[in-house]
């Protein structure tokens, strides 16, 4: 966490130092394994449904060991499994985490199958002495098209212990990764998903021949970006977008505008607290990807403990709709795809991959974009700040838009038309109460929402297919400086309220309807206490709501539908 009034490798060093007044037993697998008592990583999220068919798993490695820097980037050769060749009915990518007992930073780790990322996200700081273990997992399906042959993966995960600059090179956490892939045929009442018949990333040159794993982005005009000449017979399109904050921007929700640096002694950011990833084609603005509000394990003091924050472990991509350029892409020549942040403070991680479905019937499609009214964003700062010596009052950002995207594309079945209606909604307030000359009282508290409402259109020679999207993730933080009864002078008090839903409509009526809320709260205000509630509903599927809790960092609650009662 970039404080300003303490650095953030000071005060996370004091964290994981003060973290060995804790000691539990081994507990193998967050998922699966939530034991009251303990304070080994846990979260309240569901496994990945799967079918009831036995799966063909393929080891995509054992046993990972990094230590140094130089095991930061690490490969690996696939074999799609010869006893069950596609189509699949779904594909689980799983990796198993352990990290000793000792002193180290939370790391960003990120998996990728020739280059495209198949799965991005931290670990937890460790414990004192026992061996914490975490369990992640994935539907990647939708990236069955790079399964289908033998591929060089790889993994990331930049770490150091004795190599570390000094004074961090006492630091001794060391990472242990163990990850596969689980194919479930599709047979019987599994039958194989409509999937995308070509995915393709978004790579970065690392200027020695390579590419960097993950991109990186440390300016608004710093531009990810990647020329293709794709299929001429795309008939849709969509993009997948993690756009990870870091170092001055971790906590860019809570950030100040620029005119205020002088009083800006907690986050220390600028350029406001609005940031938004941009999709460009063509030197075009062609869609928006909103930054989730990610909160890291080294996110101070550790609150963390043993519940992360929302997504922590795990980041969800963002999927794009680029479907309306489905046309312009298919005429045989070079287009380049492009993801810049607006507002970037320094620096955001980034990875992207195209999805194309193709029209197995044709060898060319045709189409245009029809209506593209999407625009750069203008967000609005109101201040309302009295006082100089102690400065109080509210800093607020705003920024709502709607706009339509639209274009057909004419394949053998006919003119497809695809419009895309879409409102983007940002506001936040930042509270403050600072004493501005000997900065002994900074107090701020954040409110921010971000939310994302589309409605895409597509209409063919079968009828009308209407699918209402709604995405929403926001957060709370409120710290509260000086605290002299607190470990390190200061509590943070932290809310995540991740949601998003999918209502899915054929000729007015409805085919599916799907919803996830994810809640988590957590205080270091004594006694520390933290809490997270999962819920899925779906018309097609099973429901699952799950509800965990923890007191002065053991967990002390798992509700009976954790386990998928």
């Amino acid at each position: 966490m970039n404080l300003r009034i303490c650095s953030f490798a000071q005060v996370a060093l004091i964290a994981v130092l003060a973290s060995s007044i804790f000691s539990a037993k081994n507990l193998r697998a967050q998922s699966t394994n939530r034991q009251i008592g303990t304070q080994f990583e846990v979260t309240a999220d569901p496994l990945v449904p799967r079918p009831n068919e036995q799966p063909c798993v393929v080891q995509l490695f054992t046993n990972y060991t990094f230590a140094f820097f130089s095991e930061s980037v690490q490969t690996f050769e696939f074999t799609p499994p010869g006893n069950c060749t596609g189509p699949w009915a779904k594909v689980v990518f799983e990796a198993d985490f352990s990290e000793n007992g000792g002193v180290q930073f939370d790391r960003t780790a990120s998996i990728y199958m020739a280059n495209a990322n198949i799965y991005f996200g931290t670990t937890p700081e460790p414990l004192a002495v026992d061996t914490n273990t975490w369990h992640v997992e994935r539907d990647i399906t939708d990236y069955s098209a790079l399964l289908a042959i033998p591929q060089t993966g790889t993994i990331v995960l930049a770490n150091c212990t004795t190599d570390c600059p000094p004074p961090y090179n006492t630091l001794n956490g060391v990472f242990t990764v163990n990850a596969d892939l689980e194919f479930y045929p599709a047979q019987g009442n599994n039958s194989a998903p409509t999937v995308p018949d070509q995915v393709l990333p978004l790579t970065q040159s690392n200027g020695d021949g390579g590419v960097n794993l993950p991109a990186t982005l440390s300016t608004p005009t710093d531009v990810f970006s990647t020329t293709f000449t794709l299929p001429t017979n795309t008939e849709s399109v969509y993009l997948d977008v993690v756009s990870q904050s870091q170092s001055t921007d971790e906590q860019w929700y809570a950030c100040f505008p620029n005119d205020l640096a002088a009083i800006n002694e907690v986050y220390g950011c600028g350029n406001t607290d609005f940031r938004e990833t941009e999709v460009v084609i063509d030197g075009h603005l062609a869609g928006i990807s909103p930054v989730s509000p990610w909160v890291f394990t080294g996110f101070l003091p550790d609150v963390w403990v043993p519940i992360p924050g929302v997504q922590t472990l795990d980041f969800v991509p963002y999927r794009v709709n680029l479907t309306p350029f489905a046309g312009l892409l298919n005429n045989g020549k070079p287009h380049t795809v492009s993801l810049s942040v607006f507002n970037d403070a320094g620096y955001f991680s980034m990875t992207a991959s195209l999805l194309l479905f193709l029209d197995s019937g044709s060898t060319q499609v045709n189409g245009v974009v029809t209506e593209n009214t999407l625009t750069k964003p203008a967000p609005v700062i109101t201040q309302n700040l009295h006082g100089t010596q102690t400065v109080t009052g509210t800093i607020g950002v705003a920024s709502d838009r709607s706009y339509t995207i639209a274009g057909y594309v004419d394949t053998s079945h006919g003119r497809v038309t695809t419009t895309l209606a879409q409102t983007q909604d940002f506001s936040s307030t930042q509270t403050i109460d600072f004493d501005t000359v000997n900065f002994t009282v900074l107090d701020q508290q954040t409110v921010m929402n971000n939310s994302v409402s589309s409605t895409t259109t597509t209409t063919s020679n079968t009828g009308t297919y209407v699918s209402q999207q709604e995405f929403s993730f926001p957060i709370t933080v409120d710290f509260i400086y000086p605290v002299d009864s607190a470990l390190f002078g200061f509590t943070v008090t932290d809310t995540q309220d991740y949601s998003s839903s999918e209502l899915d409509q054929e000729n007015h009526k409805t085919v599916r309807s799907i919803a996830i809320s994810n809640q988590l709260r957590a205080t270091d205000v004594t006694p520390s206490s933290s809490s997270q509630t999962y819920t899925y509903l779906d018309t097609y599927g099973p429901s699952y709501s799950c509800q965990i809790a923890s007191a002065n960092a053991i967990l002390t609650t798992v509700s009976k539908g954790c386990n998928g009662n």
